[in-house]
């Protein structure tokens, strides 16, 4: 070993051992209760983290809603400033998650906390009217013709069972007179 290897070894010994105390020194933090008779060790006081994350992630994301579509519509919250959606490297193709990145710590907390699911529900769950209704039913009424045809066409006995094909509107709710 020559002088400049143990130069740079008692150097890095040296910088090594300055992050540990000396034993008669007072540790910052204790991992264990003191003994009896000891001084009781304070702990450092800890203060709450602020969040300042600025990065989501962004899950669930569907196909044709990508970077433009979806710059256009997070841009209503505040400032964007980097926008990434995961792809497949061979083909290109959505891997459907991404990361967006605010300016602003606060922009984040609030687009973290909006609540798509109470949206989707209320979506999901609306008053449709007869019209709507009409083309639902005569959606699923395709995809069953579809369906038995694929049936068919592999060659398997199988009766599928009768949806009824005509819409009746929904029964009117009753209200009893209390007399």
């Amino acid at each position: 070993m020559g002088a400049n290897a143990r130069k740079a070894s008692r150097k890095a010994l040296k910088k090594a051992s300055a992050h540990f105390p000396n034993s008669d020194s007072k540790p910052a933090s204790a991992d264990f209760l003191p003994l009896e008779g000891d001084q009781l060790l304070e702990l450092p006081e800890t203060k709450p983290q602020q969040n300042k994350a600025t990065v989501l992630y962004i899950g669930r994301i569907p196909h044709g809603f990508y970077e433009k579509e979806m710059e256009a519509y997070f841009k209503q919250f505040g400032a964007i400033k980097r926008l990434r959606i995961a792809r497949n490297k061979k083909t290109g193709k959505s891997k459907h998650f991404g990361f967006i990145e605010f300016e602003n710590p606060q922009v984040a907390e609030v687009v973290a906390d909006w609540d798509y699911v109470q949206i989707e529900r209320q979506r999901h769950n609306k008053v449709r009217t007869l019209e709507e209704h009409k083309k639902l039913v005569e959606k699923i009424l395709k995809q069953v013709v579809r369906r038995r045809k694929r049936i068919e066409a592999a060659g398997i006995d199988y009766e599928c069972p009768e949806i009824v094909g005509s819409v009746q509107p929904a029964p009117k709710k009753i209200k009893f007179d209390e007399d």
